[in-house]
């Protein structure tokens, strides 16, 4: 058995059989995974300078002399790396006096940090398979970003205790500001918010809950919506980037919310976290510094704030390595070009924008497919993985080891 690693799903049931270097038999891989599982046969990297190939031995003394040389460095990424490389990623940064920060500042953070703190009540995706009769999807397309969610563990499982499953036992919602793949599924609870508008929609729903009449949106459907909630037995939210975004300043409307929630019943809440291994930073983050992202270690203390977040290094940093993400596709556009014009070191197995514009590429084997190591799902549950095709390639966190050896 293999585990997937296209997604924060982390799906243990992979069957995989190799012959002649491809893929000849896979069960259980959604469309998702299976594009994931062929990278490691397309578009991979090989070690550079400048342009220029070279071997690997000196792309990781060219990338510990940029770190060893640099006065503020920027560590980032991390989220598609496993526990062990951003452990050892910490390391370097606290070696280096570096900021380090990962993809999480820049969508789920917000929501990651209360649900660690315990400020949101938070379960595990089997809790929702045995007891959920009521999972909602707010601004998250499951179907799109983790296509085995509703079938493994949200909508068409059979539960502990939900053994009727969608036929009878689940309701499935989505609130969006489009109609979804996920929510043509849910096409007789989809709820429509306009863009930027789900704090009023949140103000809507508490109104409800308190018996009163909603000032915005359509009374009719807010009014079932709230009916919907109250007798649900135990329930699930599942906030994608589309509140997220929306809400920003606002979160503290979606805490009362689920204080309100949890008076009447039981709802819990998991981030539809993207990439494979996130959650794990942020974890791991907290617990050796307290803080989820956005350390800087410079002068041997630990800072904490928006301005140690990639999008305020980018501009005052002068040497960055990047692991695990591809920040030049991902970030704004004035980021990605501040990040770009530094002298730029990106450890990746594929190639991508980050790769083709660093100054260093160092390969490293895909993880979950040449790598073993943990990893935590989207829920906090720890995967441990085994590799299961060779290679000669070094891991995210032997090639973390060896540029910190070399500096």
């Amino acid at each position: 058995m293999a585990t997937c690693t296209g997604c924060s799903l982390l799906c243990e049931d992979i069957e995989a059989a190799l012959e002649n270097g491809a893929l000849s038999h896979v069960k259980n891989l959604c469309r998702k995974g299976h594009g994931h599982f062929q990278a490691a046969f397309t578009e991979r990297t090989v070690p550079m300078i400048d342009g220029q190939q070279v071997d690997l031995d000196r792309a990781i003394a060219k990338a510990a002399e940029i770190l060893r040389n640099a006065r503020s460095p920027l560590l980032y990424g991390w989220s598609n790396s496993t526990l062990e490389a951003q452990a050892a990623g910490i390391k370097l940064a606290e070696k280096l006096g570096a900021t380090i920060d990962d993809t999480s500042s820049f969508c789920q953070g917000i929501l990651m940090e209360r649900i660690l703190s315990g400020k949101i009540p938070t379960c595990t995706l089997d809790d929702v398979r045995n007891y959920a009769d009521t999972s909602i999807f707010w601004g998250s397309d499951p179907s799109s970003s983790h296509p085995r969610h509703l079938s493994r563990f949200s909508y068409y499982p059979r539960g502990e205790k939900r053994q009727k499953s969608y036929e009878e036992e689940r309701t499935c919602i989505a609130v969006d500001v489009r109609k979804s793949a996920t929510a043509k599924l849910c096409s007789n609870y989809y709820f429509r918010v306009a863009p930027g508008g789900d704090g009023e929609f949140l103000e809507a729903i508490l109104a409800v809950l308190d018996g009163k009449i909603p000032r915005v949106g359509d009374k009719k459907k807010m009014i079932e919506f709230g009916s919907i909630l109250k007798k649900t037995e135990w329930g699930a939210i599942f906030p994608g980037l589309g509140m997220i975004y929306s809400l920003q300043d606002k979160m503290e409307l979606f805490e009362r919310l689920l204080a309100k929630l949890n008076e009447i019943t039981t709802f819990k809440v998991i981030p539809m976290v993207g990439h494979y291994n996130m959650r794990g930073f942020n974890e791991l983050m907290r617990e050796k510094t307290g803080f989820i992202n956005r350390v800087s270690f410079k002068g041997g203390a630990r800072a904490h704030g928006p301005e140690h977040s990639v999008v305020a290094a980018a501009r005052t940093c002068d040497a960055a390595l990047v692991i695990g993400s591809d920040p030049l596709s991902a970030l704004p556009f004035g980021t990605a070009r501040a990040l770009a014009r530094l002298p730029l070191i990106a450890i990746d197995p594929r190639r991508s924008m980050t790769t083709d514009a660093a100054k260093v590429v160092i390969p490293s084997a895909l993880s979950g497919l040449e790598a073993g190591g943990t990893a935590a799902r989207m829920d906090g549950v720890r995967i441990k993985f085994e590799p299961i095709i060779d290679t000669q390639l070094l891991s995210d966190e032997q090639i973390i080891t060896r540029i910190m050896e070399a500096i």
